[in-house]
């Protein structure tokens, strides 16, 4: 096998499989990840930080490991995490340029830690929006990151990095984090499979806050079996997040050949329809199709929701940013920081508000997963934009584009239900779109099943990018 040749194609099962199996050494597929990033990435601008000489130590030290009988589920499996995990002896950016000024990470943030103890290689830090305050991809201190199925277009954020990275087959599966949609919104433009998991479902130890009451931590793959592979190694308690929920592990990837079978699938209407571009639609029809979706639902308020999730973020986004905004606004994103200071002038009256209704929200979509199990919805209206793009027309109206992109992802992670994002290719397109299919609390099983089921029947894929070879 000649890993430079077959790295991009194989997937994190594949890979683990080929290492374990003495078909190809940890150190081989870590020698041609680094070479792909040193090739590729000066044209998607996916990482910041490279970690090559951690790469090829651990590398090594998982092809001693089992040589010495160990077992690692992730032995030898390329990943790289978005930079607002702590990596030891780097700083964590957040995607800013304040945070330059503090001093390294003096150990790897929990999840790192766990993937890394599985077998995972780390390859280094991925670029993000400011403070993952963006679903663009565009960063004032960084650059733009870039879609490598069309280099002029958003890579979407803010786990923009993630999306890029791993669409361009640099590693197979990344590390990003959610509070609005800033692993959906990606894993849509970039054509991936992304897990938000349940609110409180994986320790957020060692990573920089956005918003504490909305974030969530989870992988991007290009394989649904990645996906279920990576979130069993990344739960398990840990006692140094107190915001942790105390749940059991759920182990996922023995119950993904159960499919469909036994579970009720319907569609999210209204809200969820009315300013979806017609791609967009046709998208999750073929997904409704072909899961038998038996019926349309409404969830109501959704649009209130969404309004609420963001007086929510604006306000805690604020209230933790404040004091350096005071001292030195200058070395803020311009459009960041003036989010964050509108979000100091909210009402307490609205926050007390926007929280009441949602436990409402909440309540109410318990009742709506007690007649159905999964609820499909698109991921963003519109397939990934040109970069720089400025406004939007959703619905006749014409709107901003950077806080549009997350309409549909806002009114689910406000009550922190999980999500896997599937992409779709319809007939023709250019470019993927994404789906969400929602789950109850604490059942990603279900939508990681579900997942695939649809990438079996070929109805979703993730094929691997070659940005070198498209652009607008």
């Amino acid at each position: 096998m000649s890993a430079s040749q077959d790295l991009k194609k194989m997937t994190a099962a594949e890979t683990a499989s080929a290492v374990r199996g003495g078909a190809v050494s940890a150190l081989e597929i870590a020698r041609a990840s680094l070479a792909e990033i040193d090739r590729i990435n000066p044209h998607i601008n996916a990482f910041t930080d490279v970690t090559a000489e951690r790469a090829l130590c651990d590398a090594s030290a998982v092809d001693k490991a089992l040589a010495d009988g160990a077992d690692l589920p992730l032995a030898g499996v390329p990943f790289a995490v978005k930079n607002l995990f702590d990596i030891d002896g780097l700083v964590t950016r957040a995607g800013s340029k304040i945070n330059l000024d503090n001093s390294p990470a003096r150990d790897d943030a929990t999840l790192v830690r766990k993937l890394t103890d599985a077998g995972g290689v780390l390859m280094g830090g991925l670029h993000m929006g400011e403070f993952a305050y963006d679903f663009t991809g565009e960063n004032a201190h960084d650059g733009n990151c870039l879609n490598p199925h069309d280099t002029g277009r958003m890579s979407g954020g803010s786990s923009s990095g993630c999306g890029s990275a791993t669409a361009a087959g640099l590693v197979p599966v990344s590390l990003g984090s959610d509070t609005n949609g800033s692993i959906r919104v990606p894993a849509s433009f970039c054509g991936l499979y992304g897990l938000k998991p349940t609110y409180g479902r994986l320790s957020r130890h060692g990573t920089f806050p956005f918003v504490g009451s909305l974030d969530h931590l989870g992988p991007l793959a290009r394989s649904p079996e990645d996906l279920a592979l990576v979130f069993d190694v990344l739960q398990g308690d840990d006692p140094a997040d107190p915001a942790q929920a105390d749940c059991a592990a759920l182990q996922t990837l023995g119950d993904l050949d159960k499919g469909v079978a036994g579970l009720r699938v319907a569609v999210a209407g209204g809200y969820f329809r009315d300013r979806a571009e017609p791609e967009v639609l046709a998208a999750v029809d073929k997904v409704a199709a072909a899961l038998e979706a038996s019926a349309e639902i409404d969830i109501p308020e959704a649009a209130r929701a969404r309004a609420a999730a963001y007086v929510i973020t604006t306000t805690e986004g604020s209230n933790f940013h404040l004091g350096r905004i005071r001292t030195r606004p200058q070395d803020y994103d311009p459009e960041t920081r003036d989010r964050f200071l509108s979000g100091a002038m909210v009402p307490g009256v609205w926050v007390q508000q926007a929280q009441r209704f949602r436990s409402w929200f909440r309540s109410m979509m318990h009742g709506i997963f007690e007649h159905v199990d999964i609820i499909l919805a698109p991921a963003t209206p519109f397939p990934a934009l040109p970069s720089g793009t400025k406004n939007v027309t959703l619905g006749g109206e014409t709107l901003p584009a950077r806080p549009n992109i997350g309409i549909f992802t806002q009114p689910i992670s406000f009550i922190g239900l999980p999500v896997v994002s599937v992409p779709v290719w319809l007939d023709g397109a250019a470019l993927p779109v994404g789906v969400q299919v929602i789950a109850p609390a604490w059942r990603e099983n279900f939508a990681l099943r579900v997942a695939h089921q649809l990438a079996s029947d070929g109805i979703t894929a993730a094929p691997v990018a070659d940005p070198l070879a498209t652009s607008s």
